[in-house]
């Protein structure tokens, strides 16, 4: 590498490590942060699951409630399940196209958000995972209004974060951190299943 290359090389890090800098110590303040991962592409859960393993490395307590999802065979059920300080819940009995009854469908999901409010009460859970809560706000099975309002009242400084496709405005403006993953290309549609490790 030249002299001059390597001069505009350093340069150019140098502004930047400045900006970061900046931001960094601007950011002075600390809270309990609302997450939201929406959009249609794959990783939504898999990147809430990858937080509660750094949850867990900094000796934290979890709690994680599944809407929608009625199965009990998941790899990261059965890995962060066996861990002391994760508490799991699988609160719904299948996608809507399995069950087809909408009575049933939402007195699921109310069931299920008792079981959630009363970890929102408890300061003892330092992060708590919704995953596929999207769902059933959309379906309009749980009420949006009750249900940031429990968000709203939780611990000062207990984290959250929710998965799910087609979140919903509401849900977006109360969120700190907001994340939509886009979808380019899934193996899915080239007729490749669900793989373990991977998708389960």
């Amino acid at each position: 590498m030249s002299n001059d290359s390597q001069q505009k090389h350093q340069s150019k890090m140098e502004r930047k490590k400045q900006v970061v800098d900046a931001s960094i110590e601007r950011a002075d303040k600390d809270k309990g942060l609302l997450l939201l991962l929406t959009g249609n592409g794959k990783g939504k859960s898999s990147s809430a699951f990858g937080m509660i393993a750094r949850a867990l490395g900094h000796g934290m307590k979890v709690g994680v409630a599944q809407f929608i999802k009625g199965c009990s065979d998941t790899g990261e059920e059965a890995f962060f399940s066996q861990q002391e300080s994760v508490t799991w819940h699988v609160l719904g009995e299948g996608f809507t196209w399995d069950t087809q009854d909408l009575a049933h469908d939402k007195k699921t999901a109310e069931k299920g958000w008792a079981v959630v409010r009363e970890m929102l009460n408890d300061p003892s859970y330092d992060l708590i995972v919704l995953d596929e809560l999207t769902y059933p706000l959309s379906y309009k099975w749980l009420d949006i209004d009750k249900v940031l309002a429990d968000l709203a009242a939780r611990p000062p400084m207990q984290h959250v974060v929710i998965t799910g496709r087609g979140a919903l405005e509401a849900l977006k403006d109360a969120a700190d951190t907001v994340t939509e993953l886009a979808d380019k290309k899934h193996a899915f549609r080239d007729g490749i299943r669900a793989q373990k490790g991977i998708d389960l």
